[in-house]
């Protein structure tokens, strides 16, 4: 085993998850293509890969307990490298994902990672979320974010693309952003605040679940 699957496998275990040798083989090839392609496109400020493994791919699956089986579509925005949208989406095969970013270089590497890793349930779109509209019943059950803007802005502008009846909206979040949440949009409500502990982090990580109200 390689020191980048070891440390993987280590992680997902000090998080009590578990994840198929064949997904976490494919997550070990996107932090490589992921460090391979960063010189390039300047993807994440993220230089070495055994941080990567942490910092992305650990930080990202703390939220798969999150994602019940009957969902279907789940929009990632902002999602820059394809994260948390890639390894969220290697690990629930059966919900359909899509990536969106504005910038066209980082959905031209989700495009290569897509292709190279043989994800069928993963669409890439490049576009600015506002310019972004599906059909009403097309409409997402869950609009994720790391670090894509405030809340409010996050509900502003994803509201459109949200189920209207089970949709939610979950934003991964550092430290709990009490000033974010006393400026929540009318029409929204918290639905409930989990803190997330990522292996190998020593930093605060919470995700916010919000609803409609």
């Amino acid at each position: 085993m390689s020191a980048l699957a070891s440390l993987l496998s280590n992680g997902l275990k000090q998080q009590n998850q578990e994840v198929s040798q064949l997904e976490q083989k494919k997550l070990i090839q996107f932090v490589e293509l992921l460090n391979k392609w960063n010189k390039v496109y300047n993807l994440t400020s993220i230089r070495k890969p055994e941080e990567m493994i942490k910092l992305h791919l650990l930080d990202s699956l703390v939220m798969l307990p999150y994602f019940s089986d009957d969902l279907k579509q789940v929009l990632d925005v902002g999602t820059g490298g394809g994260i948390p949208g890639i390894p969220l989406a290697i690990c629930l095969p059966d919900i359909n994902f899509v990536l969106l970013d504005a910038r066209g270089k980082k959905i031209r590497f989700i495009q290569t990672v897509i292709a190279q890793l043989g994800l069928k349930n993963v669409t890439a779109v490049h576009s600015r979320v506002e310019e972004f509209h599906v059909d009403k019943e097309q409409r997402f059950e869950r609009i994720i974010s790391r670090a894509f803007a405030s809340l409010n802005d996050m509900l502003v502008f994803c509201q459109h693309l949200c189920d209207k009846k089970k949709g939610k909206f979950l934003a991964m979040k550092g430290q709990i952003p009490e000033e974010e949440i006393a400026q929540l949009p009318e029409g929204f409500r918290i639905e409930q605040i989990n803190e997330l502990k990522v292996s190998g982090v020593n930093a605060q990580r919470h995700l916010i679940q919000i609803a409609f109200s």
